[in-house]
């Protein structure tokens, strides 16, 4: 189910929000921004992640589409980079909070951190944890699969709504804790994003293809 925008959001980039129990997904369209893929398209795919993460719940998540203008911005203050990427992550709570996965890089899980986080998510009835923000560059999508340098390798020629969701997939892992800095670590983020992909297939009408300041992952292709 989702809420329509109000007129005036319209004008300053239309939110909706998305419920696909236990989540809710805020996706904020930003003015002039292409609109690649439906609402509910993108937030299906945030779910499928969120759940294949572990992330707790109920919870809500933000999800904005923009374009190079904005990432190239928060690019500079968050990651201390110049230029766009395609996609950051904003993540509200530590790794830690998340369910450990294979192959992550070792960070050592204090028993008393995993509960003290755990009593964070215990909140009343009614009540969702805000688990972080993720913010694509629909231009970026668009360049790299007109171009030929889509997909996790970079050399994947498909459609910029399928490039969106990856990136949109990939953001949504560093929310919950998912990062690529080694190898080991990179090859089962992309297996992981692979699987989530592939699950939305016959579902949303996917087609079938093979930092600083709490800001995460400067793209998909590290």
């Amino acid at each position: 189910m989702t809420d329509p925008p109000a007129a005036s959001d319209l004008r300053e980039g239309a939110t909706s929000s998305v419920y696909l129990p236990p989540f809710r997904i805020d996706v904020t369209i930003r003015p002039d921004v292409p609109h690649l893929a439906p609402r509910h398209r993108v937030a299906a795919a945030v779910r499928a992640t969120l759940q294949a993460a572990g992330a707790p719940s109920p919870a809500s998540i933000g999800v904005v589409l923009s374009g190079d203008r904005e990432l190239a911005e928060l690019n500079g203050i968050h990651m201390g980079a110049s230029g766009a990427t395609d996609v950051l992550s904003f993540p509200f709570f530590p790794a830690e909070a998340f369910p450990p996965h294979e192959h992550e890089s070792v960070l050592q899980r204090e028993p008393r951190v995993a509960a003290t986080l755990k009593q964070a998510f215990a909140l009343p009835p009614g009540v969702r944890t805000h688990l972080g923000d993720i913010i694509v560059s629909v231009e970026r999508a668009i360049a790299q699969a007109a171009d030929g340098r889509g997909g996790q390798t970079g050399d994947v020629r498909w459609t910029a709504a399928e490039e969106l969701l990856l990136l949109t997939v990939h953001g949504t892992l560093h929310v919950c804790g998912w990062d690529h800095a080694e190898p080991t670590e990179e090859a089962a983020m992309r297996a992981l994003e692979r699987r989530i992909l592939e699950s939305l297939q016959g579902h949303d009408g996917l087609d079938g293809h093979d930092g600083h300041d709490g800001a995460r992952g400067e793209s998909v292709r590290s």
